[in-house]
């Protein structure tokens, strides 16, 4: 599966950079197939692997701020693998 989500610290102010970046590092932690973008992290594997690395990295800014909120979305495809570089791929071949 591919997990992609989103976790936002509330009540810390307008920068919350320092607060994801405590998520991200769960996430580059866990060795599982990652991309971090400007608006979410997306992480491939098991479900079980997956929904912890989530509920980690949402425990970690969960440390460090009065509130989080928490957006996610899964592909659920069972079989596929590598599937953050081949969808990429797909989308890029129709381009050409």
């Amino acid at each position: 599966m591919i997990v992609a989500f989103s976790v936002t610290p509330l009540g810390v102010g307008e920068d919350v950079g320092e607060y994801v970046a405590d998520a991200v590092r769960v996430v580059r932690a866990s060795g599982l197939p990652h991309r971090t973008d400007a608006m979410f992290t997306s992480v491939e594997g098991e479900w079980e692997e997956c929904m912890d690395v989530v509920r980690r990295a949402v425990a970690a800014v969960e440390a460090r701020a009065p509130r989080v909120s928490l957006v996610l979305k899964a592909d659920i495809r069972p079989g596929v693998t590598d599937g953050l570089a081949r969808k990429v791929e797909t989308v890029e071949r129709h381009l050409r």
